[in-house]
């Protein structure tokens, strides 16, 4: 074997990671009935249930491109359960956390994830950039995002509208808990504006986080 300078071997070893990030694109995880999961709601007389699984470690958080938990935001994954025979709609569900300091947070939208991601950290003393003494049209909150994040988080939110019957819709919902300490302790999710197939408003979801906090998996150590 021909002897590799180990300039040119460390050189490729960094391509081959940044290709392999570069690579790397997101994949929602696998989704299983709502009732499964550690935390979660369910209401047995609509047949309907919710579970709230936060991606609040590192090796789940793995699966974004996007640093969620270093711009302060923690995403939590949702999964509605629809085990009734009738299809339940979701055209004004809102989701809230709300944390034992009773701190009520609303999940953010995407340009509020654009605009988080898009801040770029200034000195203070830099030259202007528009000399003219006119202001200059306001750019998109999408500016600075590139678009395989901007995919990604279009990927990522939660976007259904219905449960049809018998089956699970997920996805993620984003909340700002920056200066938050320990924002899951002692707290709850709640989910309201879902409706039966009569227009109805369903009563509203409670999802306990300490559930999540408190859960060892079967054959675990405590």
């Amino acid at each position: 074997m021909p002897f590799v300078p180990r300039r040119i071997f460390l050189f490729s070893l960094l391509l081959a990671s940044l290709l392999a990030f570069a690579a790397k694109e997101f994949a929602m995880p696998n989704i299983f009935a709502a009732k499964t999961y550690p935390a979660h709601d369910d209401h047995p007389l609509e047949k309907i249930s919710i579970a709230a699984d936060p991606y609040d470690v590192a090796d789940k958080a793995a699966i974004f491109n996007e640093d969620y938990a270093d711009k302060g935001y923690l995403p939590i994954l949702l999964v509605i359960t629809n085990d009734s025979d009738q299809p339940i709609a979701l055209n004004n569900l809102k989701i809230q956390l709300i944390t034992k300091r009773r701190d009520k947070i609303t999940a953010a939208t995407e340009d509020d994830l654009y605009r988080r991601f898009s801040k770029v950290k200034r000195r203070g003393d830099e030259p202007s950039r528009n000399p003219l003494p006119i202001p200059l049209p306001g750019r998109g909150p999408n500016v600075g995002v590139n678009k395989k994040n901007r995919d990604e988080i279009d990927a990522a939110m939660f976007s259904a509208k219905a449960v049809a019957p018998h089956e699970n819709q997920a996805g993620f919902f984003f909340f700002d808990v920056s200066g938050i300490s320990q924002p899951l302790a002692g707290a709850r999710l709640y989910a309201t504006g879902i409706t039966n197939n009569d227009g109805q408003e369903l009563m509203y979801f409670e999802i306990p986080m300490e559930k999540y906090l408190g859960y060892t998996p079967p054959g675990t150590a405590k």
